[in-house]
This record gives C-alpha cells, structure tokens and sequence, in this order.
C-alpha cells in the first residue's frame, strides 16, 4: 500500500491534491465526541443555569452587546440541541448542516459571557467553522452510507492543510506568550504547583525549583518546537509522544477541562493522512483521484486559505499595539493563545458621586453580579468599564443624571504585592467602550518577588485562559 505523504510545504496547486480522507474522518469522530462530552459536562455540573440563567447581568463581548441568553428554560434547550448536532457531526449524519448549525450556536454561546472567556471555547468556534468547510463526512458517515455519490476515499489538501495550520498557530503563539520575564521566572506555575501536593508520586516534588523549571521551560520547549517535528516525518513520532505526555500531564494536575484532550485528537492530524487506514489495517483504498476546482473556485479557495490564515497570525500579535504588560492591562489578551500566563485577583469597590446633592456611596457589584462574575471582573480592566456604564446607565434612569462613577481596584499579578489597577480619579461612566489603548489603565510598577520572600499562597487554579 502507497504511503500519501503531504510535503511539508504544500505550494498553492498541490492544496488541491488528494489526500487519504482517514484523518480528517478520526478528526470529525474526535471532536463532536469531546464536544458531546462538553455539552454533558454543562448539563451534569448545571453549568447552564450558574453561567447563562442565573447572573442578572452579563458581561458582553465588544461589538456584540445585543446577543442575550434564550428566557425560561431556553439555555437548556439550547445546549440539548448542541448536544445532538455534536452527535450528529460524530456520525457524519446532515453533516454541513449540523455543523453549520452547531458553529453558530456554540459560538452564540461563547458571546454570551465575556468573563466566562476561555481560549478552547474560542478554538471550538473556529474549529467547528472550518468544519462546515471541509468534507470529512465522505466516508464512514451516514452521509456517506445513504448517498452512495457523496462517498469518496479522498479529500483536497487543503482540507487538512488549514487544520493543520489552525493547531500549528495555537502551539505557536502559546510557546511565543510563555516568552515573558514571568514565566521564565517560573511563575506562575510555581504557585499552581504548590497547591498539588496531593498528587500521587509527583506530589512530594511539586515545590522543588527543579521541577518548576520542568513545567515551565518544558511547556515553552514543546509549544515553540512540536509544529516543525511534527512536520518532520523523522521526529513525527517521538514529537506527538512528547506531546500526549505534555497534554495527558496537564489534564492529571491541572484543572482545564476538554483542551488536552481535543489538542490530542488534533495533533493527529500531522501524522500521514492514512494513518487511521494503516493502523487498522484496512483494505488499501483506490488509487487518489480526486475531482479538480475549476480556476475560478481554486482562486477563491486559495483566497480563502490565505485570508483566514492571516488573520489567525495578525490577531494574536494586537497586544504589541497596546502599551503595558497585556497580563495585567488585558488589552489584546483574548484570542492570543495566552494560556496558563497569570495567577491574577483583585479586589474592588464603585464610589458613586451624585455631584448635584453631593452625596457619596459605594457598590460592591454584589446586587448585579454572581460570586464568580465579581471575581473575574476585579482582575480584568474591561469588564470594570462594562460594569461601572451599566450603574452609570441605571442610575441615570433612576433620576442622577449628573452622576459619576469611578472604581478603587487593588490587583496581584503572579505573587505581586497588590497594586492600584485603575485611576481612582476616573469618571468610568463616561468613558467610552472601544479598541483604543486605555489611558484609565494604570501601569504595572510592582516588581516580581524573588521565590525566597515570596508568600506561600494555596490559591486555586485557574481556568486555562
């Protein structure tokens, strides 16, 4: 049996060439099973009642102020039907349509609540896009089964190039984010460490310097380097076997949910495209004959390839347009890969000023946010602006027109004696909401502590942001 290789390059007319379908279809099979487990998940721990049913108010995304959770047992409603698209992707059944159907209604579930933000949430959006996109339903599906024409061993190129590009730039901007004095320092995985030692066998270790070291300059080594092995056909093995300890590790210690194992499932897509056919020993396929793209569809196709791909790589790097350490400011943080960076809290309060009767009080947030709302906003300067416009606005409805809104905010970041966050002398109620540096955002003068006076802190750890 004929081994296809793609090149490592793939130049713009071999993105049409066709490829063994196998790891595009173990791909499909992977991800709408973790995203049938996810969509469980929600269900089991009432997720869906905690984050979209119970808050009376939600955090929104820029741009998307008008998107809201669905009233009554809407929310439920909505994750039962995500649950049966996930299934539906598994088994290739209605396939463009559910996964068409399935990218909208995750992704409208993403929008729903910006302090709920996690960066493998915002991979399943992009990923279940490019879903709708690529023919992974071809074979072993019911699509496959009950529309005999539709049936195909092979699939364009491109179809796994662009997947293959999306994790590549996950693994990339990671390792480049990890690129920080922080993390180089050790932290704050010396801090998240610390709070494991219960673990079995690894447990006994977790304090020692040695094996901060391991966690940090390894994760950086692996994020930076896994992409070029696995491209490599000659270190492809050992590249993915380094990275299945990598994830298998990161899901025994720390707390991040479905993220290592759907990076496992994606990961193999750089192996050969038949290597799912080769593995099972399968009958050989047909010789790969695939249908060719007119000139015009191979253009915009190629177009397309190129556009996307851009954007991905342009995306990730706004945070150099910003002045300030984007841990602590936040601008440019989303969509950037920067996962594991920061152990960040904060504490806070709204002084309200009525300069018309010259009365003075404080809002702790408290009448509009759950405990977990309140928690993340203190640390990120924006959802601060959302929720100061919010009792500015509510206020002024209520008979202050005058009224003046500003935040006393205290953050630590990484271990950082706590430090003021936001000018105090601010009226946030006034202060516009857009894309623009923040001048209201104060910088990061705290320096990082040496390990040796650094406070022994047995803090939870974060979500795997």
């Amino acid at each position: 049996m004929t081994r296809n290789n793609v090149s490592p390059s793939p130049r713009p007319a071999a993105l049409f060439a066709p490829v063994d379908i196998a790891s595009l279809v173990v791909f499909r099979i992977g991800f709408g099973a973790i995203l049938l487990w996810e969509m469980y998940r929600f269900a089991s721990y009432d997720w869906i009642a905690r984050y979209w049913i119970e808050p009376p108010f939600h955090f929104t995304y820029y741009g998307f102020d008008w998107i809201r959770p669905w009233p009554g047992d809407g929310m439920y409603y909505h994750c039962g039907v995500l649950a049966f698209l996930a299934t539906a992707i598994l088994f290739g059944f209605f396939y463009r349509i559910c996964a068409a159907l399935f990218f909208v209604g995750f992704t409208y579930l993403f929008l729903l609540e910006q302090a709920r933000y996690l960066n493998h949430l915002y991979l399943v959006c992009l990923l279940s896009f490019l879903l709708i996109l690529i023919p992974a339903h071809r074979a072993f599906s019911f699509d496959a089964l009950s529309r005999p024409r539709l049936r195909s061993s092979t699939a364009p190129a491109w179809s796994l190039w662009i997947l293959r590009a999306q994790i590549g730039i996950v693994y990339f901007y990671g390792g480049l984010a990890k690129l920080n004095a922080d993390w180089l320092r050790g932290e704050p995985i010396r801090r998240w460490l610390a709070t494991r030692s219960e673990l079995p066998v690894l447990g006994q270790f977790v304090e020692k310097e040695w094996m901060v070291s391991i966690f940090a300059y390894g994760g950086l080594l692996l994020d930076l380097l896994i992409v070029p092995f696995l491209l490599w056909r000659k270190t492809r093995l050992v590249a993915f076997l380094l990275g299945l300890v990598f994830h298998l590790t990161n899901a025994w210690v720390f707390n991040i949910g479905i993220f290592p194992w759907f990076m496992i499932v994606a990961t193999t897509l750089f192996f050969a495209p038949d290597w799912p056919r080769r593995l099972l020993r399968l009958p050989p396929r047909p010789a790969l004959i695939g249908a060719q793209p007119s000139p015009a569809a191979a253009r915009g196709i190629t177009a397309f390839f190129v556009l996307y791909l851009a954007i991905q790589c342009l995306i990730p790097l706004r945070h150099f347009l910003y002045p300030g350490n984007v841990s602590w400011t936040e601008q440019g943080h989303k969509y950037a890969w920067h996962m594991k960076l920061r152990a960040k809290s904060g504490r806070g309060i709204f002084e309200i000023t009525d300069p018309v009767s010259n009365a003075t009080w404080t809002v702790d947030g408290s009448g509009y946010l759950t405990d977990w709302q309140a928690s993340k906003m203190w640390g990120h300067p924006e959802l601060i602006l959302q929720m100061a416009r919010h009792l500015s606005g509510t206020l002024r409805a209520e008979g202050y027109p005058e009224i003046e809104v500003r935040a006393r905010v205290y953050a630590t970041l990484n271990g950082r004696k706590p430090a003021l966050l936001i000018d105090p002398t601010v009226d946030l109620g006034r202060q516009p909401r857009d894309l623009r540096p923040a001048p209201w955002i104060l910088p990061l003068l705290e320096p990082l502590p040496p390990p040796r006076n650094r406070e022994e802190k047995r803090e939870t750890v974060a979500s795997g942001e």
